[in-house]
């Protein structure tokens, strides 16, 4: 009896990781040393921000993004912390503003200007002051604007709004006191209604962020949870940390439901802590381990098994810490689809690592790039603390493409509107197909344009699909059976040519023999 292995259908088994050159990199970069367990790195696609050491006080370095090769020894800092700087985020709806938390028990917010830093950077726009240790998390509200969470050594989880015009803000809009020990992890689901919170106490919480209760909580002895991760619209978590005999261990979770988890998998003895990253526009999930020279992704399903192993990045440095791109800073035209920046604190060296899926094709490939969370905040603070709740907004990446979300007329384009009757669900449907197709809708003179010159450009469009496939666009294979199936149509195809002008050549010859016999049995000719 042969044996058949079972191959699952994904366009990205084989995604692979790309470290970028040396010129590429960001040298002589001063990483701090410290043994919190952090990313001590924040990425936008205008700069990068990295926790450095400093005598004095804490600081961190903003580097434009661009500005790679070796660094300057006196670049300027941001400092203005009396402890070290323990966290960086950015604003996820500008570019322009960080936030950052120390040892010093405050949080600051930045206004990072657009040029280059010609000096240290002192002045903060804002100073929030409440916890009373120091403040190991700071994290953004994904939907709503000015919202920022942070949890500190004093057991607490603190909600600050952003709108207030005073600089220094000594009181927070809600506090969480339910966590017996130190909070080790935040994590939001997509819309920002909930807050899940692994804590030292090993118990893994979710919580309503606005009142303050727990709506469910892991009493689960076998696993201890250092991270954990909302699993974008699945309804599940992700939590990494180690089991009873002390591997580390990942654990898949019912987010209502944390009495047992739905999976456990164990991945080796080592020590270091484990970073998830979920990428909930390709249901991919990238772990990375402190103190590891490598990255696992996994494929995540609603169905059994729900992680799906898929490749693993290796490399020869290990990593102090990572720091992620947000998706509408990749590169669509290289098929990139996660990008990484690794802390190497043995080279003092900061390493971008591209996912990619290997594709043929230059062009815009839809099928890996679904609509993501644009830089606009689908509410305002006010509404979100009174109770609102609503989704990200959406953009495409394709280059020039227009946003998905609804956008109020200008008065140049509403005298481009046609003027003849059309039906409401012909213009819904118009606004859908331009929407998904990221072009331009047709114009005047094309809807006036008669039948049958409609029917003909569509015939000549079918005329450039063979076999479903776009000859001007060529896209791959996604999967080894389509590969082969491909490759087997091409054999075919290759056989019946070659059949087709062995033909043609007989025909050829018969031909030239007619002429020669009607030659001779006719002289005149």
């Amino acid at each position: 009896m042969s044996w058949h292995p079972q191959y699952r259908s994904s366009k990205f088994r084989h995604v692979f990781g790309k470290p970028a050159s040396k010129e590429n990199c960001y040298d002589s970069v001063p990483i701090t040393h410290s043994v919190q367990d952090n990313h001590f790195c924040a990425v936008n696609p205008h700069f990068i921000a990295v926790v450095t050491e400093c005598t004095g006080g804490g600081a961190f370095l903003v580097i434009p993004l661009h500005q790679t090769g070796k660094l300057d020894p006196h670049y300027p800092k941001v400092c203005g912390h009396r402890g070290n700087v323990l966290d960086v985020k950015w604003n996820p709806f500008n570019d322009f503003e960080i936030a950052s938390c120390s040892e010093d028990a405050t949080i600051k917010i930045w206004d990072i200007p657009k040029q280059l830093l010609t000096k240290n950077l002192t002045a903060f726009r804002k100073e929030l002051v409440g916890h009373a240790r120091k403040v190991g998390l700071i994290e953004w509200h994904p939907t709503a604007a000015n919202i920022l969470f942070s949890s500190g050594y004093d057991y607490k989880v603190m909600v600050w709004n952003l709108d207030s015009k005073e600089s220094v803000i000594m009181s927070p809009v809600k506090t969480i006191n339910c966590h017996q020990d130190v909070i080790l992890s935040m994590s939001f689901n997509t819309n920002g209604s909930l807050l899940a919170t692994a804590c030292k106490d090993r118990k893994i919480r979710v919580l309503d962020p606005r009142a303050g209760t727990v709506l469910q909580e892991a009493n689960y002895k076998g696993h201890r949870a250092n991270k954990v991760l909302f699993l974008g619209n699945l309804k599940k978590l992700l939590s990494t940390g180690t089991s009873r005999w002390n591997n580390r261990q990942m654990a898949l979770w019912d987010q209502d439901d944390l009495s047992v988890p739905v999976t456990e998998v164990d991945l080796d003895g080592s020590s270091g802590v484990l970073f998830p990253f979920y990428d909930a526009d390709t249901n991919m999930l990238y772990v990375v381990g402190k103190g590891d020279r490598n990255i696992h992704y996994y494929e995540i399903s609603a169905n059994k098994p729900h992680l799906n192993y898929l490749m693993e990045y290796h490399s020869y440095n290990p990593q102090k810490g990572i720091g992620v791109m947000p998706k509408r800073g990749l590169d669509v035209s290289s098929c990139e689809i996660f990008r990484f920046y690794k802390l190497i604190t043995t080279k003092s060296l900061i390493e971008p690592i591209s996912m990619i899926v290997p594709r043929r094709s230059e062009s815009y490939q839809e099928d890996i790039y679904p609509p993501t969370a644009s830089a606009q905040p689908s509410l305002t603070a006010q509404e979100w603390l009174s109770g609102m709740n609503k989704e990200p907004i959406l953009m495409s990446l394709r280059p020039g493409a227009e946003p998905l979300s609804p956008q109020p007329l200008s008065s140049e384009r509403t005298l481009s509107v046609p003027t003849a009757p059309t039906s409401p669900h012909l213009f819904n449907e118009t606004e859908r197909l331009v929407a998904e197709d990221g072009r331009r809708p047709f114009s005047l003179l094309e809807e006036k344009a008669p039948r049958w010159a409609a029917e003909h450009r569509l015939e000549e469009k079918k005329a450039w699909l063979t076999d479903g496939f776009d000859i001007f666009e060529c896209p791959p294979p996604k999967t080894e059976n389509e590969l082969l199936q491909m490759f087997y149509r091409q054999q075919d195809e290759i056989r019946r040519l070659r059949e087709l002008v062995t033909q043609r050549e007989v025909q050829a010859k018969q031909l030239e023999l007619e002429i020669r016999n009607l030659r001779m049995s006719s002289p005149r000719l």
